[in-house]
């Protein structure tokens, strides 16, 4: 007697590499994020305080605060033996914290 195919799979899931993969694309954004925060605290130090600068930056400080927060749960839910997918919610903060990031960004080179 053999079982059909797909018939035993269904309770053995071997996720392979993909958690560890999306983990450390997590990562990367988030570091790219960092950096963007750190350049703009520097341009403002730099360049000297002005308020547009400072609120520029501030945006810029509090958007990479919502995306750490975000990463972080994602990363943290990736180590379970099951992880659950991603909220909408949350995939939409995480990508609202990243466009709008790029934008302050751009705003504050022009």
């Amino acid at each position: 007697m053999t079982q059909a195919a797909g018939q035993g799979s269904a309770q053995v899931r071997d996720p392979g590499l993909q958690p560890e993969r999306t983990r450390l694309a997590w990562r990367r954004t988030t570091l790219s994020c960092t950096v963007a925060a750190v350049l703009a605290a520097r341009a403002v130090l730099h360049d000297g305080a002005t308020a547009f600068g400072v609120l520029a930056c501030a945006l810029c400080l509090l958007l990479w605060l919502g995306f750490l927060a975000v990463a972080h749960r994602r990363m943290v839910t990736l180590t379970a033996p099951r992880p659950r997918t991603m909220s909408l919610r949350a995939a939409r903060a995480a990508a609202l914290c990243t466009v709008a990031l790029a934008v302050c960004a751009v705003v504050m080179l022009i």
